[in-house]
């Protein structure tokens, strides 16, 4: 092509039938993508009372892609736009697990326990539950991950997307959170938390 241009400078060239949908199909993801990520941001902010508690919920976010990553290469599958589509779904899912423990850290605060303390009360009685949450959401989603037939094949990538990501995004939260809120300031008024007991 480059060959082509050199000896035809008026010649344009430029992706066209599945290679342009895709590649428009990416573009329109990205951006819906960005919107989701603002709307979880408004949502956690607004039960915590709190603009800096939400970066730390989600900073598990950037940890999920590696997960997915890691789930295609070992079930040997490339990474497909059925895949994008179960990474931004995870989105919304793998902050389950830092927006439970930020909230038992703030519950032990209000109540006058110290940062430190707090942070490891709240992994005492949280990590249970929460690794429970990710496995169980993991073996409901096998029967799809072994499923050979033609007809469910399509739905496999998006598949390993979520439950590999939730796996490792999970382990990730139980040491990224903590770390992330030791070195912040947490709020320590009552009215400040939500009632989120119901996610786990």
């Amino acid at each position: 092509m480059p060959l082509s241009l050199a000896d035809h400078p008026g010649l344009s060239y430029g992706l066209e039938g599945e290679p342009r949908e895709l590649q428009e199909g990416i573009e329109a993801l990205a951006r819906s993508h960005a919107v989701a990520l603002f709307l979880i941001y408004a949502l956690l902010a607004i039960p915590l009372r709190s603009y800096a508690q939400p970066p730390i919920i989600m900073a598990v976010i950037a940890f999920w892609l590696v997960g997915a990553i890691v789930g295609h290469l070992l079930m040997r599958l490339d990474f497909s736009m059925m895949s994008l589509f179960g990474v931004v779904a995870l989105s919304g899912v793998v902050v389950n697990s830092s927006l439970v423990l930020v909230d038992s850290v703030n519950r032990r605060r209000v109540e006058g326990a110290p940062l430190l303390d707090a942070l490891r009360a709240a992994g005492v009685a949280r990590s249970r539950p929460i690794v429970l949450t990710s496995l169980t959401t993991f073996a409901g989603l096998t029967p799809l991950l072994l499923e050979d037939r033609l007809s469910a094949r399509f739905l496999i990538p998006m598949a390993i997307s979520l439950g590999f990501g939730v796996v490792f995004a999970t382990a990730i939260s139980l040491f990224c959170c903590p770390a992330r809120t030791s070195s912040s300031t947490i709020s320590t008024a009552g009215d400040n938390i939500g009632e989120l007991d119901g996610l786990v």
